[in-house]
C-alpha cells in the first residue's frame, strides 16, 4: 500500500469524494462561464456578491427590454447539485438560465449558496433564506442592485430550482409562510423541477433501483451529519415530524418529474399531500415521458427540454389565483 497516498473517506462517484486529510474533490460541474450579453437571445448577465462575509454570491439575469422602464417578474433561483456541487457560473446552469429568461421574459437571481461537506446542512438554507431577503430588500425600489430596482415586479415574485435547488424552494417556502419569520413580500409561486426528496421507507419504484437507491439512502446523512435520518422533515416534507404543508407561503406550486426519475415517485407524493393538505392554493404537476433527472440541462435543444422550458416560463407568468 502506497503510504503516500491520500486516504478516501467518502466518494459518491463520478460526483465527489472526501480524503481524510479534509481535501474535497469534485469531479463535474466545476467550470465556469463568465456573464455576458447572449447575441441570439438578448439576455445580458452579471455576477454580484450578495453577502461578502461568506461569499454568497449571484448571478442575475435581465432579458431583452422593450422599453427601458419595463417590470418583469421576478425568478430567485436555486440550482442543483446535490448540495454539493455545482454553481449558477457551470456552463449548464448559466446556459439553462439564460434560456428560461428568455422564453419567460423575467429577471433572474441564481443563486451560489455554500456547498457541503465544507459546509454542511443547513447552511444551504440559511444562505438561500438571507439572499431571499437581500433579493426582497429591492422591494422599494431603492436596494443596492439597480436592475432589481428599475426591473424587478416585487407583486409578482417567484422561487424556482432544480434538484437540491428545488428541496431549497421548497423550504424557503416553508419558512416564508411561518408568521414569525415571512418576507417583505407575498411569494405568488414556486417551481420544483425533478425535486430532491427522499425518505426512509421506499415508496412507489424506488427498490427497484437498488443502486440508485442505496446512493440517495446514503446522502442526507452526508450532506447533514448533525441530522442524519432521512425522515428530517427538510428532505421528506411529508414526514410527520415536519411542519404541516398547509403554511406554505405562497399561492401557485409547479411540480415537475420525470418518468425515469428515481425521485420521481417523491415528487407525486408531494403533489398530491400537498393537494390534500389544506393549503389554499393552486398545485399544479408535469411528467416528462422517458427522460432521467435534469435530462434538460444537458440537452437545452431538444423537444422535451424545450416544452419543460416552455411549461416553465407560462407558469413564470401567471398571475395570483383569482380567490386570493
Amino acid at each position: 500500500m502506497d503510504s503516500s497516498k491520500p486516504e478516501l473517506v467518502t466518494e459518491f462517484p463520478g460526483v465527489i469524494r472526501v480524503y481524510k486529510d479534509g481535501r474535497v474533490e469534485r469531479l463535474i460541474d466545476t467550470g465556469f462561464v463568465p456573464p455576458s450579453t447572449d447575441p441570439q437571445t438578448g439576455v445580458s448577465s452579471k455576477d454580484i456578491m450578495i453577502i461578502p462575509e461568506s461569499n454568497v454570491s449571484a448571478r442575475l439575469f435581465l432579458p431583452k427590454l422593450t422599453n427601458p422602464n419595463q417590470k418583469l417578474p421576478l425568478l430567485v433561483y436555486f440550482h442543483g447539485g446535490a448540495f454539493c456541487v455545482s454553481s449558477p457560473f457551470t456552463p449548464k446552469y448559466s446556459s439553462y438560465l439564460s434560456a428560461l429568461v428568455a422564453e419567460a421574459n423575467v429577471i433572474a437571481v441564481s443563486v451560489n449558496y455554500r456547498k457541503a461537506p465544507e459546509h454542511p446542512i443547513p447552511t444551504a438554507y440559511e444562505d438561500s433564506w438571507a439572499s431571499l431577503q437581500w433579493v426582497v430588500s429591492h422591494y422599494n425600489s431603492q436596494g443596492p442592485e439597480v436592475w432589481l430596482n428599475d426591473h424587478a415586479d416585487f407583486e409578482r415574485v417567484f422561487l424556482g430550482g432544480e434538484s437540491g435547488g428545488a428541496n431549497i424552494v421548497h423550504n424557503l417556502a416553508i419558512v416564508a409562510g411561518d408568521p414569525d419569520f415571512g418576507l417583505n413580500v407575498q411569494l405568488l409561486g414556486i417551481a420544483l423541477v425533478h425535486p430532491h426528496f427522499w425518505g426512509s421507507d421506499p415508496i412507489g419504484s424506488e427498490a427497484l433501483d437498488p443502486g440508485r437507491k442505496a446512493v440517495l439512502d446514503r446522502l442526507w446523512p452526508f450532506l447533514c451529519p448533525s441530522n442524519p435520518d432521512n425522515n428530517d422533515p427538510r428532505v421528506n416534507p411529508v414526514s410527520i415530524n415536519g411542519p404541516s404543508l398547509v403554511g406554505l407561503g405562497c399561492k401557485r406550486v409547479l411540480v415537475c418529474v420525470a418518468e425515469n426519475d428515481v425521485l420521481r415517485d417523491r415528487g407525486w407524493l408531494y403533489y398530491e399531500a400537498l393537494g390534500r393538505s389544506g393549503w389554499m392554493g393552486v398545485v399544479e404537476i408535469m411528467e416528462t415521458e422517458g427522460e432521467d433527472h435534469g435530462f434538460h440541462l444537458y440537452d437545452l435543444e431538444c423537444e422535451k427540454a424545450k416544452d419543460l422550458i416552455t411549461r416553465l416560463a407560462a407558469f413564470y407568468n401567471r398571475d395570483m389565483p383569482p380567490f386570493f
